[in-house]
C-alpha cells in the first residue's frame, strides 16, 4: 500500500505570526496548494486521513477529505517536535489500508533519515518544501520499501522555509 507524507502547505511566516503558533492558518496560497493536493492524491487507495492538530496541517487535508468524504483524524505523533519513533509506528499502523499524513518540516526529515537508516534509498539533497508529498511504499509487513517525492502543487513564488 501507500501512505502519502504531505508537508503543511503554506501557512505564511511564522515570525510575523502573533499568537499560538498551532493556530497559524494556511495563506491564499496554501489554501492553492491545499485544493491542488486532490490531484496530487488522485485515484489513490486511502482509508485514513492523518493530521498534525495544528490549524495549518488541518488545514491542508480539508480538501482531500471533503473530495474523499473521510474525517480528518488530528494525532500528536505528526505534530512539530513529534518523537519519529511514534511517527514511524503511526506509518505502519496505516500500511494496510493506505493513508494520507500531513506533518510539519521538521518531521518529515526525521522521518526520510530513520527510513535511510533503514536501507531505504533517498536522495541526501531531499528538501521538504512546503505542499511537499513523499510517496512511501509499504510491503506487507508495513515496512517501507520505496521512497518518492513529488513537489508541491502549485510552486509560484518562492519558499517559505518558517515552519
Amino acid at each position: 500500500m501507500t501512505i502519502f507524507l504531505v508537508r503543511h502547505a503554506h501557512a505564511g511566516s511564522r515570525s510575523r505570526w502573533v499568537g499560538d503558533d498551532a493556530l497559524r492558518p494556511l495563506s491564499v496560497r496554501g489554501h492553492e496548494q491545499a485544493n491542488g493536493l486532490v490531484t496530487v492524491i488522485g485515484d489513490a487507495a486511502i482509508g485514513h486521513i492523518l493530521s498534525s492538530p495544528y490549524v495549518r496541517c488541518m488545514e491542508t487535508v480539508v480538501p482531500l477529505a471533503a473530495a474523499r468524504g473521510l474525517a480528518i483524524e488530528p494525532v500528536p505523533a505528526l505534530a512539530e517536535g513529534a518523537d519519529i519513533r511514534d511517527t514511524l509506528a503511526l506509518i505502519a499502523k496505516h500500511a494496510d489500508a493506505g493513508a494520507v499524513l500531513a506533518t510539519h518540516g521538521d518531521v518529515i526529515p526525521g522521518v526520510l533519515a530513520a527510513l535511510a537508516r533503514q536501507g531505504v534509498s533517498i536522495d541526501p539533497e531531499a528538501r521538504s518544501p512546503k505542499g511537499c508529498t513523499w510517496v512511501l511504499r509499504t510491503d506487507a509487513t508495513g515496512e517501507v520499501t520505496k521512497v518518492r517525492y513529488l513537489p508541491p502543487p502549485e510552486a509560484a513564488g518562492a519558499d517559505d522555509d518558517d515552519s
